[in-house]
């Protein structure tokens, strides 16, 4: 529900997105097991998936993996002479794996042919600004699952009831009950409207007068204190904004090839 920066408010995890690393071009063979040649070309793509993933390419990795290599043959050797690659579960999954490479292969063909200009990043990022506007708010709330119980938790507050007692008690948000309901600093735009709304119209100090309803289920929200937002320079978070981008034209590309599909 909740972003604590601006940057991160930008960040796209591109909804599975990956971007499948080039098969090398080598030619070479890694082993061969009962006859069965292991192209180098294998070996080098994972080499390439363990480095995107923040391991170290060196003489142990590339043994380590030419070892799994092996017995992955030797496995699927031994499942074809079992006759499991006629099992119908597995051409399913096999036909299902083959349909996910080649989505991955068709995103990444779209990245490397669709580059976003300076120009369009750039009016992206200014957007982005004044959506997330020049403040934070630092808020905690208490996260029920009926307004009832929501109007009873208000009412004890403006009796005097400890806000981060009943928040520990009965929020069912885990990420901050045990916090007394504290949140992050956060600019409004952070949060799904219904909250952001309410919790600009707050003062310091101020508590909402009537539960506020959204996906999650009923709050009773809490202004702490505001301050100045820091926006990060555009250098630091083109990368994001550039994913946003693509992310966002990538749903229309696939939006427009369904259009055109014949589906029955």
């Amino acid at each position: 529900m909740r972003l604590t920066k601006f940057s991160q408010a930008m960040i796209v995890s591109f909804l599975g997105l990956v971007i499948l690393p080039a098969q090398a071009q080598s030619t070479g063979v890694v082993a061969k097991v009962n006859g069965v040649s292991i192209p180098q070309s294998r070996l080098e793509l994972m080499v390439k998936a363990g480095v995107a993933q923040g391991q170290q390419d060196g003489p142990e990795m590339r043994k380590a993996l030419r070892e799994n290599l092996i017995a992955e043959e030797i496995l699927a050797q031994e499942a074809i002479k079992k006759k499991l690659d006629k099992d119908p579960e597995v051409i399913a999954q096999l036909e299902i794996a083959r349909q996910a490479v080649l989505v991955r292969a068709f995103q990444a063909d779209y990245i490397k042919h669709n580059a976003v200009s300076d120009e369009t990043l750039r009016k992206e990022y200014e957007m982005l600004k004044v959506q997330m506007g020049d403040k934070e708010y630092k808020a905690r709330h208490i996260l029920v699952d009926s307004e009832s119980v929501a109007r009873d938790i208000i009412a004890s507050l403006k009796k005097g009831g400890n806000f981060a007692k009943i928040a520990a008690e009965k929020s069912i948000d885990d990420g901050s009950k045990e916090n007394g309901g504290e949140l992050n600093w956060s600019p409004p735009a952070a949060y799904v409207r219904p909250f952001s709304e309410a919790l600009v119209k707050l003062s310091k100090g101020g508590l909402t007068d009537q539960p506020v309803q959204t996906s999650f289920g009923w709050h009773v929200i809490q202004l702490m204190d505001t301050r100045p937002m820091e926006v990060p320079p555009f250098e630091e978070v083109k990368p994001n904004i550039q994913q946003r981008v693509l992310q966002r034209e990538f749903a229309t590309v696939v939006q427009d090839l369904r259009g055109k599909a014949k589906v029955e």
